[in-house]
């Protein structure tokens, strides 16, 4: 039964650029109990915890992996931990399905670089592609872009980092 499955534990990251919009990236295919639905396929970077790997610099090494980018200072991050579970999933075997879903920490960060160091397409620490486009997108609009299943997640993150959507100057 998927209620007695654990939680993956897991980062997020919400990466606002000088305009205070978010970087969103475009899932190209599932991911065994991951999936995409038409029309819902946008998502900020995310990914798991490795053992023994504090949340912090996860959220860095999964930013990097996903989107090549190291160039971010730290501004804040989510106070509680927040779960979602994946929807049924009867695929092949994959290294998600022994989790019910994800328990997430996300991480606010701003991007200090310029915009061609982000490259979504690329595979990094042997990590496979999961995005093959990008863009900066409101932090309100993000919720009505993703899955439904990780909804509510970015509507609490939406709520917590809105302090981090005014432009800033530099």
């Amino acid at each position: 039964m998927a209620s007695d499955l654990l939680y993956r534990p897991n980062v997020g990251i919400a990466l606002f650029n000088r305009d205070g919009r978010v970087l969103i990236a475009h899932r190209f295919k599932d991911d065994g109990p991951e999936i995409i639905l038409p029309g819902l396929e946008w998502q900020m970077p995310q990914g798991g915890i490795d053992p023994n790997e504090d949340p912090r610099p996860a959220a860095q090494r999964e930013l990097y992996e996903e989107t090549g980018v190291t160039s971010v200072e730290y501004l804040g991050e989510t106070a509680d931990w927040m779960t979602y579970d994946f929807p049924p999933y009867n695929g092949a075997p994959h290294r998600l399905a022994k989790f019910r879903g994800q328990r997430q920490k996300w991480f606010a960060f701003r991007f200090l670089g310029e915009e061609r160091e982000i490259i979504v397409a690329d595979i990094r620490n042997d990590q496979p592609q999961e995005f093959d486009a990008w863009r900066w997108e409101p932090l309100a609009n993000v919720a009505a872009l993703v899955v439904p299943f990780r909804r509510a997640v970015y509507e609490m993150v939406a709520k917590e980092f809105a302090r981090f959507t005014s432009p800033t100057s530099s």
